[in-house]
């Protein structure tokens, strides 16, 4: 399989000669860090390996059905393993309080598609080619020569097909359509992953969208479409912080939208930013670098501290001198 054979050569070297493993991703898990975390920890395991699947935060509520061995957990200090292997997160810092609880390992190995990847580990495999670190680790399997089991077949798949928007994104390539094919082969669970995935929200995130919906801006020509989630909505609508994913597509979808902006609170002069870019001429990841962030040319976020009025107008300047030259 030609698919970067050196640097897969060198983790399946690492991983030979090491018996205790520990996968992390980053705070906030979406479905690629979810699925990719689990399907690497599954089949570590099935290897005869010892490996903990570990995250600062839970599960959010739709990828349970991914985790019926229990292995997405919070971490622990005093841990020390032979390897230590993150997916899907683009810098330490991302990895949130997992950071702390890793400290004692022997190779710290990095497998990730973000353009903005810090590079921070011993042994870094990053591919901004790949809409999904899931095809990242899917890749590393075949190259690997390890069973596709149903289960790892159904946390890669979802892994895939929630990083490309069911496959939507420009980002996805033919070799991702092959992947996709032989995770079905494989056994990944279409109808489950679909209905739990995409077909099945908590009525408080309905409540929420309600809400975006009579609440969301549209300026500069309405290319630009944003909104505000404060923590009063999210005590309003009974809504928790993992129940905003993909919310922001909603307002990217509406047809003069070029860039979707949500501001988040998440302290009084604390505020996550995601951003969303429907045009190849609007690179948002170099938006989100402006205030230390990162991501993708099509979607990247931030974290910025100051009032929450002060943030919003500099962000939304950014958008629109990006925005400039697009006319």
């Amino acid at each position: 399989m030609k698919s970067y054979p050196k640097i897969i050569d060198r983790i399946l070297e690492v991983i030979r000669e090491s018996k205790t493993f520990c996968i992390v991703g980053h705070i906030r898990p979406d479905g690629d860090c979810v699925g990719s975390q689990l399907g690497l920890t599954l089949a570590l395991q099935n290897e005869g390996k010892k490996a903990l699947c570990w995250n600062e935060d839970s599960l959010p509520q739709k990828y349970k059905f991914l985790n019926a061995a229990g292995l997405f957990q919070k971490p622990k200090s005093g841990g020390k393993f032979d390897c230590v292997i993150a997916t899907d997160c683009a810098s330490f810092e991302r990895l949130g309080k997992v950071g702390k609880c890793i400290a004692h390992r022997k190779v710290f190995i990095n497998i990730d598609h973000h353009e903005s990847n810090t590079r921070y580990a011993d042994v870094n495999w990053v591919s901004a080619r790949e809409p999904s670190c899931g095809e990242l680790i899917y890749r590393l399997l075949k190259v690997a020569r390890w069973p596709i089991t149903r289960p790892i077949a159904d946390c890669l798949f979802t892994a895939v097909s929630t990083d490309t928007g069911s496959f939507q994104y420009s980002t996805t390539r033919p070799g991702t359509f092959h992947a996709g094919a032989e995770l079905v082969t494989r056994g990944a669970n279409l109808a489950k992953i679909c209905d739990e995935v995409y077909q099945s929200y908590p009525l408080s995130r309905a409540r929420l969208l309600k809400h975006i919906y009579s609440r969301f801006h549209l300026t500069h020509g309405d290319r630009i479409g944003w909104f505000w989630l404060k923590k009063i909505d999210f005590a309003r609508t009974g809504a928790e912080s993992a129940d905003t994913e993909g919310l922001i597509d909603h307002i990217r979808a509406i047809e003069p939208v070029v860039v979707a902006c949500v501001f988040e609170e998440i302290e009084p002069e604390l505020t996550r930013i995601s951003l969303r870019s429907k045009s190849d001429k609007v690179n948002v990841n170099e938006i989100a670098a402006q205030f230390d962030g990162g991501g993708h040319p099509a979607a990247a976020g931030a974290r910025i501290a100051g009032k929450p009025l002060s943030v919003q107008r500099r962000v939304i300047a950014a958008i629109k001198l990006a925005l400039g030259s697009t006319r």
